[in-house]
């Protein structure tokens, strides 16, 4: 059996074989993972030398690369990447780098290859943010801007946002991230406070996004059911999906604006906190539902 499996990768004991995965020639093995993900290419690298030839091909990963990477590139100095491979050029995009101040982030997803963005609250205009009457900074490691915007009380909810990128093209799904009550960790364990929290099962919370080509979409959600607990608890981090847009073209570049806002001031409300905005391709967003459901 171990000599059965040595050969098929190629290796022999100087025995005359048959023939191995070792004989398929470099340029065919790229073909083939020309329909492969990129973590399945990775694995099957280790294989032997012209899987592992074949993987480290820039015509490969140019293909698993979105088709406007260096908009992306062009973030950085052109020292930073003149020299790498298109491999290591995938592996460095799909790790978050910041821009803008550090207020939002770009990556690439390992599986797909498809372009995400992260845009931090303090990115965003607050209604009163200055005012620590009414809102502050945390800071946290549960958010990956390290630091979230918390409401204690305030009459006039409105926090909006814009960005302007040239996207891929493709459908995109915007949402934001918020937690409901304040969250501190005590003895090592992680600890909610909801004595701030209150108006949300009065009137919905109003989000709605719009693009530079004319798409809109808007939604409502009550933050609180009418015995004003947070839905699912108040104890976690949840995703409001605001609505989709479709880029269809890289040029021009897409700007996209987004807002969230309770306007009523016929009651006050607080005690949330505000981490930051998404947007994904839907591609990406459905593959993290069934590895959360798979969980």
């Amino acid at each position: 059996m171990g000599s059965s499996f040595s050969s098929l990768n190629g290796e022999s004991n100087g025995s005359a074989t048959g023939t191995s995965l070792g004989d398929i020639p470099e340029s065919c093995v790229a073909s083939v993972f020309l329909y492969l993900s990129p973590p399945e290419i990775c694995d099957l690298a280790r294989l032997n030398r012209a899987f592992r030839g074949a993987a480290s091909s820039d015509s490969v990963w140019e293909k698993k690369l979105p088709r406007n990477y260096q908009d992306l590139l062009d973030l950085f100095p052109p020292e930073r990447y003149q020299s790498l491979s298109k491999k290591d050029i995938f592996a460095w995009l799909s790790r978050p780098f910041p821009f803008d101040d550090g207020n939002k982030e770009l990556w690439i997803d390992r599986l797909t290859g498809q372009v995400c963005m992260a845009i931090s609250a303090s990115g965003m205009a607050i209604t009163g943010i200055e005012d620590r009457r009414y809102w502050n900074w945390i800071a946290t490691e549960e958010s990956r801007f390290h630091v979230v915007a918390y409401l204690q009380q305030i009459w006039w909810f409105e926090v909006d946002g814009m960005v302007r990128f040239n996207l891929p093209p493709g459908i995109y799904c915007l949402s934001f991230r918020i937690h409901l009550g304040r969250f501190s960790k005590r003895l090592g364990r992680r600890v909610c406070h909801f004595e701030h929290m209150h108006g949300w099962e009065l009137k919905p919370v109003r989000f709605s996004l719009s693009t530079s080509d004319g798409q809109e979409a808007s939604c409502e959600y009550y933050l609180a059911d009418k015995e004003g607990e947070g839905i699912g608890g108040g104890e976690f981090w949840r995703d409001y999906k605001v609505g989709e847009f479709v880029v269809g073209c890289s040029e021009p570049s897409t700007e996209v604006r987004w807002s969230m806002k309770q306007i009523d001031c016929t009651h006050s409300k607080g005690g949330i906190c505000v981490d930051s905005v998404f947007i994904i391709p839907i591609d990406v967003k459905q593959q993290k539902k069934k590895k959360a459901a798979a969980k």
